[in-house]
C-alpha cells in the first residue's frame, strides 16, 4: 500500500487509510526499535535534508534518528549560521540544497504555509515539522499512535486538549486526526487562548472549566502556553494560569476516574502541569517520545515509496 499523497504537508490533506497506514507502518519500526540491531536498509543511498528555521530540540533530534535508523544520508541545515542571515530566500537556499541530489525535506518554519510553498516549486517530497501556528502532523500522529497503544482505539474515546488551542499547530493537527478517526474532541482553556469560533468550525466541544473537561473525558492531552507566538497579555500571570488551568495530582485525585495524560513538550513544570503528574503512571509523556521516531521512520518510508522494508 502507498500513501495517497507524495508529501507530508498536513492532517488535513490526508484521508483516513493514509493515517491508519502510517500507523500500522510505524508499529512494524516500534519493534525494529526493540531489536540488538536498532538498524534497517529500508532508505539506503535516499538523502534527506532537515531544514530547520525555527529553534527545535525533540522534533529535530527524532527525525534525526528515525533517518539514521533507516540507514538515510542526512544533510541538517539550521537558519541561523546560514546564508539566511545574509538576504537569501527560502526558495533560494532550498534550490541550492537540492542541486546536491536531495531526496527528501523535513522542514519547520515559523511562517505558516512554508512546506506547501515549497511543495510547488521543488520536486523532492516535502515533510512538515510544524509551520508557524498552522500544523504539526507528525506530533498528532505519534499522539494518536500512543492513545491507541494505550486505550485500544482512537474511535469513540474523548479527548480534551487543554491550553493555548489558539496558538498551537499541534492543537489543530490533533482536532483534523481525532475527527477523522472517530473520537470525540474538546479543547479546554482560558476564553482568551481557544478561537472564538471553533466549537461550529471543527465540531467540537469547548470547555473553560479545567475540572469539567478531566471529568468528560478519557485522554487529556496538555499543551503549553505558546508564550513566544503571544503579541499581547492573553492572561494575568503564570501563575495564575497554574492555579486555574495547571493539570495537579489534586484536581485528577478530586475528579475519582483515571485518564491517561499526554504532552507534546517541552514541559513547563508548574504551569500547566506539575512535576507529579508528568511523572505519575498515568502520563504516557515518555511513551510519546520513543513512539515518534517509529512514527517518523514511518512517515519517511512510506514518502520515499521504497518497498524494502528489510
Amino acid at each position: 500500500m502507498q500513501l495517497s499523497t507524495k508529501h507530508l504537508l498536513g492532517i488535513k490533506d490526508l484521508q483516513l487509510r493514509d493515517i491508519e497506514l502510517i500507523l500500522s507502518t510505524a508499529t512494524e519500526f516500534k519493534e525494529v526499535l526493540q531489536r540488538p540491531i536498532k538498524k534497517v536498509p529500508s532508505l539506503r543511498d535516499t538523502t534527506i535534508v532537515n531544514l530547520f528555521y525555527e529553534n527545535s530540540t525533540r522534533t529535530r533530534i527524532s527525525f534525526e534518528l528515525a533517518e539514521k535508523r533507516l540507514s538515510a544520508d542526512t544533510l541538517n541545515f539550521t537558519a541561523s549560521g546560514s546564508s539566511v542571515s545574509k538576504g537569501e530566500t527560502l526558495l533560494d537556499t532550498v534550490n541550492n540544497i537540492l542541486s546536491m541530489k536531495v531526496d527528501m525535506v523535513v522542514m519547520r518554519h515559523s511562517a505558516s504555509g512554508a512546506p506547501h510553498f515549497l511543495a510547488k516549486h521543488i520536486p523532492a517530497a516535502i515533510i512538515n515539522a510544524g509551520d508557524g501556528i498552522n500544523e504539526h502532523p507528525t506530533q498528532a500522529l505519534l499522539d494518536a499512535f500512543s492513545i491507541k497503544e494505550k486505550c485500544g482505539a482512537l474511535e469513540g474515546k474523548k479527548i480534551v486538549l487543554i491550553g493555548d488551542i489558539m496558538h498551537s499547530r499541534v492543537a489543530l493537527s490533533n482536532i483534523y486526526l481525532l475527527k477523522k478517526a472517530g473520537a470525540e474532541v474538546m479543547v479546554a482553556g482560558p476564553p482568551t487562548l481557544i478561537p472564538k469560533h471553533i466549537s461550529k468550525a471543527f465540531d467540537i466541544r469547548v470547555e473553560y472549566n479545567l475540572k469539567k473537561a478531566l471529568q468528560w473525558c478519557d485522554v487529556a492531552n496538555v499543551l503549553r502556553i505558546q508564550l513566544e507566538r503571544q503579541n499581547q497579555v492573553l492572561f494575568s500571570s503564570l501563575r495564575e494560569y497554574n492555579l486555574a488551568y495547571g493539570v495537579s495530582k489534586k484536581i485528577l485525585e478530586s475528579i475519582n476516574k483515571e485518564i491517561v495524560i499526554l504532552h507534546p513538550g517541552p514541559v513547563n513544570r508548574g504551569v500547566e502541569i506539575d512535576s507529579d503528574v508528568a511523572d505519575s503512571k498515568q502520563s504516557i509523556i515518555l511513551q510519546q517520545v520513543e513512539n515518534g521516531v517509529a512514527v517518523r521512520m514511518a512517515v519517511l518510508y512510506l514518502l520515499s515509496n521504497k518497498q524494502n522494508f528489510n
